[in-house]
């Protein structure tokens, strides 16, 4: 049965390495089909992988790129009236833009009524322009180009007249959408010419720009590196989140006494076999593991990973788990006791007293999860929030191993040395003290779940600068509770203050003092995960940030040639809200920002730009025909051809020849491993010259 543990979390593993294995640097998340129905409406149907969202039309400006359609061509034919929605379209205030923002999930129906004038010439043309973000990521302004000819039309509109009720249907639409918003349709635009700038297929390039090889595609050299963002890492973090945990949660009340009942039951359980009694215990703990572990396989396949990063960011979700946290923070500070029913412990027990063997042992587990519950809910659950928002598949998987694995190992380890549970401390009011001191920290953690919701809905009450004095507050609390000044209902009397309370105590006090700089603007990196961010603080002295050299391409790449320093590329977006948090997490660290200022040429290219491009370029990109009209598309294609990859944020550091002289790098705010990225690209630099 051991045996088939260890299989059962090889293959559960294995499974998550090769999930993670296919996931590509180019992304469709949005997915077109279009079409001509026999109500003479051109059909435009988009469908929006989970986690994902498409942009409606006409956003305020200043907002992320709203979808737009062009129509280029309209032979034999006539636009009856403006574009209509058709699908459910979600509203939501965002606090970084300042506007409320409206967007589609899951699928999109947008209709353009047409009036067809003569079928034998019919031919109308055009593109979707559209933006695609989740809550790690958004895409580049995306073209989808359409084309539609007399034998793409219905058999039913293959006829110039029009019948009765097709011109009543028409005259009802333009009823319709005489409410509905307008929508701006480009006139027809002359994409015969090409930009110069550009290496796309067909193009004229300039001798200059060709001779440097700037636009030349380095994808092979970009991946000779290796990719920064390892999927080990970002697992081995959330494994140790989960194992401290657990190891929270062995300190509690619910678990802690159960070690030594637990252990001393399989010991008596096999008096004449103290090997048996080994393995039965160790089979305990793998119990354990498998049943968490299981717990966060069924999470993250029933509602699946990008659903519980979408819930991590929900409103009404932050809102229910702030609630729960105060209930479960008041219930650790003694006020009630919360339980499951009896009924389940009891219907347990019955069932592990009534069956023999491994069986037994499973549901020996499973009472002791259970049983625990009260203690450990508040913490599986924070670690599943926590994990999903990641947006690693595996995550709650991991996290709940990790858990498991520290909740297992006493029961394993006290098993095959017995003699150790009598150094054990005894159960007594230190765990009590131990369940108040989470209540603090459960207090302090539910104010980051209202603090999304707050923003989410623009209530603006609880501001960066009244988040932080609630936590300095709450943590000078906690350290004046360690100190004994405070006395809970259900403490013990604390004759004196034990080396360990002090030093949490002065940890406590510490971290509240190392706070109230950020009152001011200080940017308190520590816990800028937690906080608000710093444009909702109405008093700041803050000035660290870093401003890029250029916005173009091309002049940045002749301004470092001419002051022999490597390239930074910054792949950006207005609508970006991780290259913002970036910016202001990472960028804003001393070392960082000393680094870009000084030994690079920064330039940040705006994938989003509106500004229009003196000529329209067409270009031939897998297989379809596509125009750059903006700005914001010359630098999205860029990213594409050259770097083959289309989500920002996207960092990658070049020679002045373009070539890459590190691996390239995405949202991570690991400020050390950031440090170490542009330290790297600078000793390569120093190489090739």
């Amino acid at each position: 049965m051991k045996i088939n543990l260890y299989k059962l979390l090889f293959l559960i593993f294995s499974f998550c390495i090769s999930f993670e294995t296919l996931q590509a640097q180019i992304i469709e998340p949005v997915k077109w089909q279009i079409k001509i129905n026999d109500q003479s409406e051109i059909v435009f149907q988009a469908s929006i992988d989970n986690g994902w969202h498409l942009y409606d039309m006409n956003l305020p400006e200043g907002g992320p790129v709203s979808t737009s359609f062009t129509f280029d061509k309209k032979d034999g034919a006539e636009l009856v009236g403006k574009i209509i929605v058709s699908s459910k379209v979600t509203k939501m205030y965002d606090e970084m833009f300042e506007m409320e923002l409206r967007w589609f999930e899951k699928t999109a129906i947008f209709k353009q009524k047409i009036k067809i004038t003569n079928p034998e010439k019919f031919k109308i043309s055009g593109e979707v322009s559209y933006m695609a973000c989740n809550d790690e990521r958004c895409l580049p302004p995306t073209p989808e180009s359409f084309e539609f000819t007399k034998k793409d039309l219905p058999v039913s509109l293959q006829n110039v007249k029009q019948s009765a009720n097709e011109e009543k249907d028409i005259k009802e639409t333009k009823e319709i959408v005489a409410e509905a918003p307008p929508v701006d349709v480009p006139s027809k635009v002359d994409a015969t010419t090409e930009d110069t700038s550009l290496v796309a297929t067909n193009a004229n390039i300039s001798p200059e720009i060709e001779k440097s090889g700037w636009w030349t595609p380095v994808i092979d050299e970009l991946n000779s590196f290796g990719n920064t963002e390892k999927t080990s890492e970002a697992w081995w973090v959330i494994f140790l989140a989960g194992f401290v945990g657990g190891l929270i949660a062995l300190l509690t009340p619910c678990v802690w006494p159960m070690i030594p009942m637990t252990v001393s039951f399989f010991l008596k359980r096999s008096k004449s076999d103290r090997k048996k009694a080994i393995k039965d215990a160790i089979t305990y703990g793998l119990s354990i593991i498998v049943i968490y572990l299981a717990l966060g396989l069924l999470i993250t396949g029933i509602f699946g990973a990008s659903a519980l990063n979408e819930l991590s960011t929900s409103a009404v979700f932050n809102l229910l788990f702030f609630a729960l946290l105060i209930v479960f923070a008041i219930s650790f500070f003694g006020a009630f006791e919360l339980t499951l029913p009896s009924s389940w412990t009891t219907k347990l027990d019955s069932k592990a007293d009534s069956t023999t063997g491994l069986v037994s042992i499973f549901f020996m587990a499973f009472t002791l999860v259970l049983v625990s519950f009260s203690c450990t809910g508040p913490i599986i659950g924070t670690l599943l929030v926590e994990a999903a928002s990641m947006g690693n598949i595996a995550g709650p998987a991991i996290g709940m191993f990790g858990f498991a694995f520290a909740l297992a190992i006493p029961f394993a380890l006290f098993a095959i040395f017995p003699s150790w549970l009598q150094s054990m401390p005894k159960s007594g009011g230190w765990l009590n003290s131990v369940k108040v001191v989470l209540g603090f920290l459960e207090l302090a953690l539910a104010f980051k779940f209202l603090s999304v919701a707050d923003l989410a809905y623009g209530w603006r009450i609880l501001d960066r600068e009244v988040f932080l004095v609630l936590w300095i507050v709450i943590f000078v609390l906690l350290g004046i509770y360690l100190l004994g000044k405070i006395k809970f209902s259900h403490d013990s009397d604390l004759q004196y203050v034990s080396v360990p309370r002090l030093f949490m105590a002065i940890i406590s006090f510490a971290f509240a003092i190392y706070m109230i700089p950020g009152l001011w603007g200080a940017p308190l990196k520590a816990i800028s995960a937690f906080s608000p961010p710093l444009y909702t603080q109405d008093f700041n002295l803050y000035e660290g940030e870093v401003h890029p050299k250029s916005f173009n391409y091309e002049q940045g790449m002749q301004l470092a040639k001419e002051q022999g320093k490597p390239v930074m590329i910054d792949f950006t977006g207005y609508g970006c809200v991780n290259c913002r948090e970036m910016e202001a997490s990472v960028w804003s660290d001393p070392r960082v920002k000393n680094i870009i200022d000084n030994s690079y040429i920064l330039i940040s290219l705006y994938v989003d730009d509106k500004t229009p491009l003196p000529e329209v370029t067409e270009i031939q990109e897998f297989g379809k025909t596509r125009k750059l009209r903006t700005i914001g598309d010359k630098w999205s294609y860029l990213q594409r051809s050259k770097f083959g990859a289309n989500a920002q944020p996207f960092y990658v550091l070049l020679d002045n020849n373009g070539k890459p002289i590190a691996p390239s790098r995405a949202y991570n705010k690991d400020i050390e491993e950031y440090i170490k990225y542009l330290e790297k690209g600078l000793k390569e630099y120093k190489k090739i010259k």
